[in-house]
């Protein structure tokens, strides 16, 4: 069954997806991640406040299977956690897109170059068919 990828998002090779609103970024695991994660048992996520660069380790998650980095798509400084996953990591298979989130970003200077590096729908779709 093919992954369920949004046409109004933005992709990481890494499968993360990103949601621009402003100056703000929101940030999550694609669809294509949670099925091959499994049941995603534990979700770690990072301190608000801290500030990040793009392509660096973020936030984890653990599944029955794995345990896997979530990167950051783009620079900034994380403004908000999904603190719903402690008691929910179940979310990120049901809602990846949705309540499944893991934290969002006040973009940093430099943020719109690496939005531009990010995957298109019609580009991360070829990504995971490869």
């Amino acid at each position: 069954m093919a992954s369920k990828v949004l046409d109004e998002l933005r992709y990481s090779k890494e499968h993360e997806w990103a949601r621009r609103d402003g100056g703000r970024v929101v940030v999550g695991v694609t669809d294509h991640a949670q099925a091959h994660l499994g049941d995603v048992v534990f979700v770690e996520l990072p301190s608000v406040g801290r500030a990040v660069e793009a392509g660096k380790p973020v936030a984890a998650v653990e599944s029955v299977k794995a345990a896997s980095d979530v990167f950051a798509p783009v620079r900034g400084k994380v403004v908000e956690v999904n603190a719903g996953l402690a008691e929910h990591p179940e979310w990120v298979n049901q809602d990846p897109y949705g309540k499944g989130w893991f934290y969002a970003l006040e973009i940093g200077d430099g943020a719109d170059a690496d939005w531009k590096t990010l995957l298109d729908a019609a580009a991360y779709r070829a990504h995971v068919a490869e």
